[in-house]
């Protein structure tokens, strides 16, 4: 008690002072219109101004929250999406399906539509990926077809997708003759240009002209006789005394490839076993 009486005996006289300017002030705003105005217009600011400083500081304290927030609501986003895209791809094999032209030669087969998700035409040894697995229907040595013309074989599955040996491929080589002829060749990519192969091995007896049609002959497990794989452009260059080469032009344009149908034959496991029952390794390869 003693202490507080020493304080207000050694500060009386400016808490006398503190007491008269603030009662001085009080009278001066709230008599006066014009300084009551300023007052109430300078303290409205000084409130925001001090507002906006509270709001920041509790916003910043906030952002942890509010980020968090926003990724999971950007993580149910991502998940919509992809179920979207999902469910497009399917309307678009349906409508692919539906709108696809067959060649008579694969009224018979059933189909597995398949989109390609990386595609090479420039490397020696060119190969096709598509998103279709084992779990799909998807087997190794299935031939594999676009609207247009043979595209490939399959060679590698995986549970989802799977490998493709492009035609644009030294490896691959397909049995072909001139439609309307007998005599078969065998096609192959030599490696010039991803729109032409040559059909090798043709015998000098077979007729033929530029702009004849170029189809599957039948002599393999992969694909049936008949399907279209190119047009000729005329003889090469390359043969022998015995045989002639043509050059072909393919339908299908590998620049391009989206879709592909991978023609499912339910016999077909049956005949490669038969085909290469007793065969060396080396003999067994598809044609």
């Amino acid at each position: 008690m003693r202490s507080l009486l020493n304080f207000l005996m050694r500060f009386s006289s400016v808490i006398v002072f503190a007491f008269y300017v603030i009662l001085s002030l009080v009278l001066l705003f709230d008599r006066n219109p014009y300084h009551h105005h300023v007052y109430m217009t300078s303290a409205g600011a000084v409130a925001s101004a001090v507002y906006k400083q509270t709001n920041a500081v509790t916003s910043y304290f906030h952002l942890h929250d509010i980020n968090e927030d926003l990724q999971r609501r950007n993580a149910s986003l991502e998940a919509e999406v992809i179920a979207l895209r999902h469910q497009l791809r399917q309307y678009e094999e349906v409508i692919y399906a539906d709108s696809m032209t067959v060649p008579e030669a694969l009224h018979p087969y059933s189909f597995i539509i398949a989109h390609v998700i990386n595609n090479s035409i420039s490397k020696p040894y060119n190969y096709i990926t598509i998103e279709k697995g084992a779990q799909d229907g998807v087997k190794p040595e299935m031939g594999v077809v676009d609207q247009n013309g043979v595209v490939g074989v399959v060679n590698v599955t995986g549970p989802h997708s799977s490998r493709i040996i492009s035609l644009l491929n030294p490896n691959f080589r397909l049995s072909c003759r001139v439609k309307g002829g007998d005599s078969f060749g065998s096609l192959v990519w030599d490696g010039r240009t991803y729109e032409e192969a040559i059909l090798e091995e043709l015998p000098k007896h077979t007729k033929f002209l530029p702009g004849d049609t170029i189809v599957t002959s039948g002599f393999s497990a992969v694909f049936p006789e008949g399907i279209p794989v190119g047009t000729v452009i005329g003889r090469s260059r390359e043969g022998n005394d015995n045989f002639f080469t043509l050059r072909v032009k393919l339908l299908t344009d590998f620049s391009q490839l989206s879709t592909v149908r991978i023609i499912a034959n339910a016999q077909l496991d049956e005949i490669i076993q038969v085909e290469n029952e007793n065969l060396p390794k080396e003999e067994s390869e598809v044609n």
